[in-house]
């Protein structure tokens, strides 16, 4: 179960992020400036939240899938 909790927070960090302040001002595009086009380029950051959306839906698949942890006793 924490296992996936843990995908879907990371799913939801990888929509969200790309979007957001943090993403403008991280430490690469500082030490390297050569990837400011890159990573600032919007088809990048919609493939990264597009990588998140993947990852959160899988989650969510795989908590429905779950067989139920407390099997009744009969």
């Amino acid at each position: 179960m924490l296992l996936l909790l843990l995908w879907l927070e990371m799913g939801l960090l990888l929509i969200l992020v790309p979007w957001s302040v943090f993403w403008d001002a991280n430490y690469f595009l500082n030490r390297y400036p050569v990837l400011i086009p890159i990573l600032l380029n919007p088809y990048f950051r919609g493939a990264i939240s597009g990588l998140g959306v993947v990852n959160a839906v899988m989650a969510v698949d795989s908590f429905r899938r779950k067989a139920p942890a407390a099997v009744p006793r009969s």
